[in-house]
């Protein structure tokens, strides 16, 4: 019986191990942390991103709709052929069986050139030239936006990550607060109350470092999508906001006295006005008449049989039937391929078509009107768009320069604060004010250079500028 159980014990023993290494192996290997700076996060989102990735299959539209205008006054060459068998000729009944050609092949080449339809392929070309460079311009403005959303979503994820820091720097400290009250309650320096008090203002503080924890996932988690990174990749932000760097940038744009005329929005605007313009001369000119020429040059072929002609076309001299007057000569063709060339010009002028070209003028105009409008509407925007950003520039920077010095000043009064209740000289309310002072000035600061270079950035969008993107240290 011994011999039995020991024999189990040790089939148990072998199978652990085998075990634990198919448990391993079933687990899925952890992603390593990828390191991201903010120009990446920029790159990626420019290069992979569903938004920029639209404006550019837009600027395609635009620019394959320009070169379709500018075919319009191209030449145009086709090629043709056909096959015609008449069962019945009408013509061959009643006029003479030298029209009754039971079977025509056909093979032609047509060039045709206009010249002249009013106005409409020039107009109609500008437009499309117009309208590609105003998507052209659309693109520089989206490529502006997403590099702004990133920009913010970064920042935000910074902001989000050094507040979670500060928060659990607190929560330690209340922690370290505490226990020093409860050395001093042991030694009878300190009432129960203090550490009852120390107690709750530590507990107080854990609901605060989760919620931290929290807004820095969802920041992380909303920049991984802005930039293109799988939800599953762990990633660390590698760019810091230097203070003196981020005054820099933030002053230098606080000194561009542009309004925003450059703005690619605003000039793909005018561009699509310029356009609708253009527009009312190509409605215009379906009252001109139009004039083309054409070349066609090609061969026939008419056999007797149904079989494909190869040979080349000739004719010949042939008995003329009965009744024939003697002074016509008759001739007969050997179903070959004869030469058939001719030149044409073509003009054509609608005169009458139901008021349908006044009306298609009157819809360009009201067209052009409206873009128009909305341009001038657009441009009140982006001028309190950038008046807005340089106010919100010059109260970041205000604040900035009043939250530098703020932070270090905190420091030194809770470490003098839990010094003099280590002396005896203060109480535990002393130290809780320093210490929530400590925690406002912190916040106060992390939140003044993030708003900082949120501003300059905001205004360098307004402005059509180059956004200001932090270099790594």
């Amino acid at each position: 019986m011994r011999s039995w159980r020991a024999f189990l014990v040790l089939n148990a023993l072998l199978a652990c191990p085998s075990a634990s290494l198919e448990a391993q192996a079933s687990e899925p290997a952890a992603l390593d942390t990828a390191t991201l700076s903010l120009e990446e996060a920029v790159t990626r989102a420019l290069r992979a991103g569903d938004e920029a990735r639209l404006a550019g299959a837009q600027h395609d539209v635009a620019d394959a709709q320009a070169a379709v205008a500018r075919a319009a006054g191209l030449p145009q060459l086709r090629l043709s052929g056909g096959f015609t068998h008449v069962y019945r000729n009408a013509r061959g009944e009643a006029v003479g069986q030298i029209f009754n050609q039971p079977n025509t092949y056909t093979l032609n080449a047509n060039l045709s050139q206009p010249l002249f339809q009013g106005g409409r392929i020039f107009s109609a070309a500008r437009a499309a030239n117009k309208l590609r460079d105003a998507a052209e311009l659309t693109v520089a403005e989206t490529r502006s936006q997403v590099a702004f959303d990133v920009l913010q979503a970064y920042l935000a994820a910074l902001l989000s990550a050094r507040l979670s820091e500060i928060q659990e720097a607190d929560y330690q400290l209340a922690g370290a607060r505490l226990e020093q009250v409860e050395s001093l309650e042991r030694a009878g320096r300190s009432a129960r109350y203090d550490v009852l008090r120390a107690r709750v203002e530590r507990a107080n503080r854990e609901p605060l470092v989760l919620q931290a924890r929290a807004e820095r996932e969802l920041a992380l988690l909303e920049l991984k999508r802005l930039a293109n990174i799988p939800l599953e990749q762990p990633i660390r932000l590698i760019t810091a906001l230097e203070h003196s760097l981020v005054a820099a940038l933030a002053l230098e744009l606080e000194r561009d006295s542009t309004r925003g005329a450059e703005r690619p929005l605003l000039r793909a605007l005018e561009l699509q006005a310029k356009a609708r313009d253009d527009a009312v001369s190509v409605a215009r000119a379906d009252l001109f008449p139009s004039l083309s020429v054409f070349v066609q040059s090609g061969y026939q072929a008419f056999p007797r049989d149904n079989v494909f002609p190869f040979s080349r076309g000739q004719v010949f001299a042939t008995e003329c039937p009965p009744g024939t007057p003697p002074t016509r000569s008759c001739t007969a063709q050997n179903g070959g391929w004869f030469p058939d060339r001719l030149l044409g010009v073509q003009l054509s002028w609608p005169l009458f078509q139901g008021l349908r070209v006044r009306a298609n003028v009157d819809l360009a105009q009201a067209e052009a009107k409206v873009a128009k409008l909305r341009l001038n509407q657009q441009r009140e925007v982006v001028a309190l768009e950038v008046a807005g950003a340089r106010a919100d520039l010059r109260r970041a920077r205000a604040t900035h320069e009043a939250q530098r010095q703020t932070a270090l000043e905190a420091a030194e009064a809770l470490r003098l604060a839990r010094l003099r209740l280590e002396r005896g000289l203060s109480t535990q309310l002393e130290v809780s004010d320093a210490q929530l002072a400590l925690l406002t000035a912190q916040t106060n600061q992390v939140r003044a250079v993030h708003d900082l270079l949120l501003a300059a950035a905001q205004l360098a969008h307004a402005l059509g500028k180059p956004l200001p993107l932090v270099p790594n240290l």
